[in-house]
């Protein structure tokens, strides 16, 4: 172990050690915690159930301990992203307090990207992820002179279909009117392929191999629920997931059962959406022996879907 030494300064950003290290530093903030306390780098949010006096008591607590631990390790809060948000029909709308100073409340909150509001509601998100998308393909479309195949499929699918995938599993559309707007932002990027323009989408798709967004959605619904169940993320996807076992069910003896819900909200969640989907699966893709596989499998399976 090194000799300690001061540091004066934050940690570089962009570093390879530098979360590492950030996350050791802060480790520690959780500690005591009755509610729900989640990381991320630099972003911390605390929640719980706030429709009691019981519950909204116990996230005051937490927040009190949270205001003890700035003087213990000489670090500072930035209070002005301190912002609360009350999720839930007739909620009570309680004002929370930190280091003596109330929290303001705000209807809608960018967690990690995603834009998520008081109803759960994400259609913010849907205009937001067309809006930076279109602003890409116009950049493209000023920008560059070429319109071959080759570069502006090599440009949209490095700038403008990791805006299309991001974190999907959580604000995915289930309107039609949500689903024509995402679905138009792939017309307009195959339409600027030389001698394309006057196709139809479905002629255009079909010659470059794509996918509509809508089924490249459940594919990576799909390939996220094999991580939860046989891959990678297995131990948590026990907590997400109940198999209903049977001897009649296909491959590995099992398929996934689907949840009870009182909110119509519910079922548009990854958990409970996927559930259909992952039952219909041929025998082949569902018992795939790892990720790989499980992709070319699934490429085939929903190339024939109409």
């Amino acid at each position: 172990m090194s000799r300690g030494r001061l540091v004066t300064s934050g940690v570089p950003q962009e570093s390879i050690l530098g979360p590492v290290q950030f996350n050791t530093f802060i480790s520690d903030i959780d500690s005591g915690i009755e509610c729900t306390l989640s990381k991320f780098a630099d972003n911390t949010k605390l929640s719980g159930m706030d429709d009691t006096p019981g519950g909204q008591d116990t996230i005051q607590r937490d927040l009190d301990k949270l205001k003890k631990w700035p003087h213990m390790t000489v670090m500072q809060f930035n209070k002005a992203k301190f912002k609360t948000l009350h999720q839930g029909w007739g909620n009570p709308q309680y004002q929370y307090r930190l280091e003596d100073e109330g929290i303001n409340s705000n209807p809608v909150e960018n967690n990690l990207g995603i834009l998520v509001d008081e109803k759960l509601d994400i259609s913010l998100q849907y205009a937001l992820t067309a809006q930076k998308a279109n602003r890409i393909l116009d950049c493209i479309k000023r920008s560059v002179t070429s319109r071959s195949r080759e570069m502006i499929l090599l440009l949209c699918s490095a700038l403008v279909r990791p805006h299309l995938k991001y974190c999907i599993q959580f604000w995915s559309p289930q309107y039609i009117k949500d689903m024509d707007m995402l679905e138009g932002l792939q017309r307009t990027a195959t339409r600027m392929i030389r001698r394309m323009e006057h196709l139809s989408c479905k002629v255009r798709l079909r010659e470059f191999w794509f996918f509509s967004l809508e089924k490249r959605r459940l594919q990576e619904d799909l390939i996220a629920a094999f991580q939860c169940l046989e891959g990678t993320y297995k131990k948590d996807g026990e907590r997400l997931f109940s198999r209903a076992c049977s001897d009649r069910t296909r491959g590995d003896g099992f398929e996934l059962k689907e949840g009870r819900f009182r909110l119509d909200r519910r079922k548009i969640f990854f958990m409970m959406r996927v559930v259909k989907h992952w039952n219909m699966l041929p025998r082949e893709v569902a018992d795939a022996p790892c990720l790989e596989t499980l992709k070319v499998r699934l490429d085939g399976a929903l190339s024939n879907l109409s």
